[in-house]
């Protein structure tokens, strides 16, 4: 599975509240909850985004409180992959559920500018820079999660395994 895209620069500790404003967490709508991804960092960013980007992005992405519409935010806003150095599990563990791809790169930000073109193969843990033509290596992905991705997310994957809600 393969994802490519404009990077969107952030810094450490980009929080859930930074990504998703509180304010907005009545919306039901993820196309609506998109409209205000990274409202607090850059306002501009769903419309960076609305063709497909890959964040790139310091350590401890996502901390702060724990909501599911932080990941939401960013894939219906366009995002395809978010690359960090480290990121907060509860962030990282909603990012797999809901379909969009995290992977770990523990010196991403001193090869990525804002701007560069991506291609990450996630069986391979491979970020190539095609603008600085290099390659950087990320964290491998279980098998296990890779399926889940490659469904959708979570409840896509226990649907396709069969599994019924109670």
């Amino acid at each position: 599975m393969k994802v490519s895209g404009k990077a969107v620069v952030f810094g450490d500790n980009v929080n859930t509240d930074v990504i998703i404003p509180s304010k907005y967490l009545t919306l039901l709508d993820p196309v609506q909850i998109a409209q205000h991804a990274m409202e607090g960092l850059d306002p501009s960013f769903p419309e960076k985004a609305k063709n497909g980007v890959i964040i790139v992005a310091g350590r401890n992405f996502g901390c702060g409180s724990s909501r599911e519409q932080a990941p939401i935010a960013l894939k219906y806003a366009g995002v395809r992959c978010v690359l960090a150095e480290s990121f907060a599990r509860i962030f990282y563990r909603n990012a797999i559920n809901i379909g969009l791809p995290v992977l770990e790169s523990p010196h991403i930000r001193s090869e990525v500018d804002e701007g560069d073109v991506l291609t990450v193969t996630l069986e391979e843990g491979k970020v190539e820079n095609e603008t600085k033509g290099c390659v950087i290596a990320a964290l491998k992905l279980p098998r296990f999660i890779l399926e889940i991705l490659e469904d959708g997310g979570l409840i896509e994957h226990l649907k396709k395994k069969g599994v019924k809600a109670p």
